[in-house]
């Protein structure tokens, strides 16, 4: 895992005599400490370095980061939250199991959120719209090439975001977001997702989009949001 630093400085107050309290710096600091071992902390469970399973404290996490153990502690219970880990009294943090079945019910329930969205958008989006995602599409192209799990995971996200803030509905895409995040963590033991084949499958998508293709489309998203070896995916996409 990467070092979380602080990062100082920010804009100018407006007012030359302004002075922003020293516990509120103190605050932005925190926070921005929080999120940088969040972010390091999200990595790590993707790349599979927290093993599911194994328990975790947050001084020895703290240790390994270069910061204190109280921003481990708010970060890992925000991944509380958001069911990566369970807190384990007295104990610290143990990352979940997340085996096939799990994630297959995560899928259908994005593919439930994501499939109408998308295939509403398809009648109705100019072909320009489709074209100015494909820089983001690419950008998971090359991080599956990479290799690099963690970057193809944002990339992966960041796609999806980007697909269904078409429909102008930012509650709907934060709620989609929140279930592809949790559909990331690893499986543990055996392979993962094959990265370069649902990368591909984003640049063909958007493809058919852009020629209003909604047979290609319809299929293309069956495909994406199918279970394989790796249980990837979800059970199937009824009515599709």
């Amino acid at each position: 895992m990467e070092r979380a630093r602080a990062h100082e400085g920010g804009t100018p107050a407006r007012c030359a005599t302004a002075r922003i309290p020293e516990q509120a710096s103190a605050a932005v600091r925190r926070t921005s400490v929080r999120g940088q071992v969040l972010d390091a902390l999200r990595a790590a469970l993707v790349e599979g370095e927290l093993e599911p399973g194994a328990v975790y404290s947050a001084p020895a996490l703290g240790e390994r980061l270069g910061v204190s153990a109280t921003p481990v502690r708010e970060a890992m219970q925000q991944l509380a939250v958001e069911g990566a880990v369970e807190v384990v009294p007295n104990r610290g943090f143990r990352v979940a199991r997340r085996g096939p079945r799990e994630l297959g019910e995560l899928a259908e329930v994005r593919a439930l959120i994501e499939v109408p969205v998308v295939l509403r958008l398809a009648g109705s989006v100019p072909a320009a719209r489709w074209g100015g995602l494909r820089p983001l599409a690419e950008a998971t192209v090359a991080a599956a090439a990479g290799g690099d799990r963690a970057a193809y995971a944002e990339a992966d996200r960041a796609f999806h975001r980007a697909l269904l803030g078409l429909c102008g509905n930012e509650q709907l895409v934060r709620v989609a977001d929140d279930l592809h995040r949790r559909s990331q963590w690893p499986l543990g033991a055996g392979p993962g997702p094959d990265l370069a084949a649902d990368a591909a499958e984003h640049v063909v998508l958007l493809d058919a989009l852009a020629e209003r293709d909604l047979p290609a489309v319809r299929a293309l998203l069956r495909q994406h949001f199918a279970p394989d070896d790796a249980g990837r995916a979800g059970s199937g996409l009824p009515g599709v």
